[in-house]
């Protein structure tokens, strides 16, 4: 079910007997509502700046930011849910339940590294933050009793970006397909009176306002595979996919990996003239992506996924 206008929702999966959780709230229809508007706190910039030797002022260095995060103040409602003060309360406690359980999220805490996915639309726009969940603290409320709780939760970001809530994927093939020739209708003279639909193949737009994270996937058979985003990077492996198998770069922060076959870490075929995963990011505009290796079937290709990323929602 797709989110409404100002909807949110939390979601991650299972892990062992602890569940995972896909839990909606923000709206009056949610039984979780804002009392309040959401708050964005981007973190503090840690600054390398040093004073000048023997001189005024300072020497600027490299700056790191931390990760953002997002305050909710929640109104959790089981006014409706029952006709007397002992069932309201109850249902209450239940819905406390659910949202407090969510929150924990003992499913992530376990695992290393591992986000949540926190979706929501904005002004009609659908965008997502990776992070986890951490506070979460029902007030003490005379009014639980009634059906009502107010509730303070915090979310805190993997970084300090909004991402597309659309994944956009592009596939490339290792022999470009063949020129599809004249469009017609034709006539005589001979014209062209039609466009061709066609796109070029590996010519992609990133949009957003700030360079995103792809994920790579090449598939066999190929031999010493690169993916090549041309004049900007080229990431070479020193392998042989065959037939059935794959390879997967995903530089993004939470996984930083390169998996054959999805299980089996290959990072040290990376060629050492290969940029390193962090730096392995596609910047705003048209992008051209090329497959390089050597196939003699030339039926191997890849594909790049990434979401648009943006500074603020």
């Amino acid at each position: 079910m797709s989110l409404a206008e100002g909807e949110w929702k939390l979601s991650y999966s299972s892990n062992g007997v602890h569940p995972g959780a896909a839990f909606t709230f923000g709206t009056i229809r949610t039984g979780y509502y804002l009392t309040d508007a959401f708050e964005i706190t981007y973190g503090d910039i840690d600054t390398g700046d040093t004073p000048m030797p023997r001189a005024d002022g300072v020497r600027f260095g490299q700056d790191w930011k931390s990760a953002a995060t997002v305050t909710f103040e929640v109104g959790v409602d089981a006014v409706d849910d029952a006709s007397t003060q002992h069932g309201r309360h109850g249902a209450n406690l239940d819905r406390l339940s659910v949202m407090g359980q969510v929150w924990d999220a003992e499913a992530l805490r376990l695992r290393f590294a591992t986000p949540a996915v926190l979706s929501t639309v904005q002004g009609g726009r659908a965008r997502r933050f990776y992070g986890r969940p951490r506070k979460w603290a029902p007030a003490a409320s005379k009014l639980t009793r009634q059906g009502y709780t107010p509730v303070a939760c915090t979310f805190v970001c993997q970084d300090d970006t909004a991402y597309d809530e659309v994944e956009q994927v592009a596939r490339v093939d290792i022999q470009p397909p063949p020129h599809p020739g004249l469009v017609g209708p034709l006539t005589t003279p001979l014209t062209m009176t039609g466009r061709s639909k066609g796109v070029v193949q590996g010519d992609r737009i990133v949009g957003g306002t700030k360079p995103t994270w792809p994920v790579i996937t090449i598939y066999g058979p190929i031999t010493q595979p690169a993916c090549e985003v041309v004049d900007r990077w080229k990431v070479n492996l020193d392998m042989t996919l065959d037939v059935g198998e794959h390879v997967v770069i995903d530089p993004r922060p939470w996984a930083r990996t390169v998996l054959r076959n999805g299980n089996a870490s290959v990072a040290g075929l990376l060629y050492r003239g290969s940029p390193r995963l962090e730096d392995l990011r596609l910047p705003v505009g048209r992008q051209d992506f090329v497959l390089r290796g050597t196939d003699a079937t030339a039926t191997a290709y890849m594909t790049v996924a990434w979401r648009d990323a943006y500074a603020h929602l």
